[in-house]
């Protein structure tokens, strides 16, 4: 498993690293893979204290989460009960996706507040926007008050010691005037309070290059979602490495990108089962890519 691995391995690999892939040295730390939880959806919320210990058994040491609630918090554990949990298996849960309540669409922030005191309890350095309802982003406008919101509570998190970071699907390359609401949220938004995580699976989906929009942002994208694309049925995810994701060009435009945090994640499609298939990733990953 990754994190135990002796000094001198990691040390001599991540040399090597530096001297492959230069665009990659200095932003990543070759020890940390992360996993997006959703990914265990099925298992997480029936034993979370087991499927933690598979997730670090498995070579992972962070985690985003996702799921919180004021009414149910992290599947019915307390920050404080699920931070033992993570640091038990030698996880840190650096993001979390965050649905923050109405706040996108009326301002109320009562569960952005909630979700600060849990990211802060937890250690965690992001507070991640996981998706826009769709009623939400119907016009250039929408998305522009959209932006403001962001900076808002990108400040809040700021103020908290926290970053608010913004996660992309596909509907983000919808062009209005020409321009897509993507576009929008990164022109509109502050780059010192609002940042990204993109979502390469979703890149890839909707035909856009994530290596141009690092070229035109450069650092803004301080996370990704390393997510593979079937190679025969492109609504469907793959383990990392089996798809038809280019996925060693984009790493080498990791520093251009500003990654300092890469979460696998899977939604469909596992081959054998779902922890199977985060170890294969994760294999893959420390082999191929870092």
């Amino acid at each position: 498993m990754v994190s135990r691995r002796s000094f001198v391995i990691n040390a001599s690999m991540a040399a090597a690293t530096v001297c492959l892939i230069p665009s990659f040295a200095f932003t990543f730390n070759k020890k940390t893979i992360g996993l997006q939880l959703y990914t265990l959806r099925d298992e997480l919320p029936k034993d979370v204290k087991g499927t933690l210990e598979k997730v670090a058994e498995a070579g992972y040491t962070e985690v985003e989460l996702y799921g919180f609630s004021i009414k149910d918090k992290f599947w019915g554990l307390s920050a404080q009960e699920l931070k033992k949990l993570l640091d038990a298996n030698g996880l840190k849960a650096v993001s979390g996706h965050y649905g923050l309540g109405t706040y996108l669409s009326d301002g109320n922030t009562t569960e952005l507040e909630v979700a600060i005191k849990a990211a802060k309890v937890l250690n965690s350095e992001y507070i991640t926007v996981p998706w826009l309802d769709e009623s939400l982003r119907k016009s250039a406008d929408d998305y522009k008050r959209i932006a403001s919101l962001l900076n808002k509570a990108g400040e809040m998190c700021k103020e908290a010691g926290l970053k608010l970071a913004y996660h992309n699907h596909d509907f983000e390359f919808k062009k209005y005037n020409g321009v897509t609401g993507y576009e929008i949220l990164l022109k509109e938004t502050d780059k010192n309070l609002v940042y990204f995580e993109m979502d390469l699976y979703w890149m890839a989906y909707s035909k856009n290059d994530p290596i141009e929009l690092f070229k035109q942002n450069e650092g803004r994208f301080t996370m990704w979602h390393v997510k593979d694309m079937d190679k025969n049925n492109a609504t469907l995810n793959a383990e990392i490495g089996s798809g038809s994701i280019d996925f060693k060009s984009i790493f080498a435009e990791a520093k251009r990108s500003g990654m300092k945090y890469l979460f696998v994640e899977q939604e469909t499609n596992y081959k054998s089962n779902a922890i199977e298939s985060i170890k294969t990733s994760c294999r893959f990953i420390e082999k191929e890519l870092i």
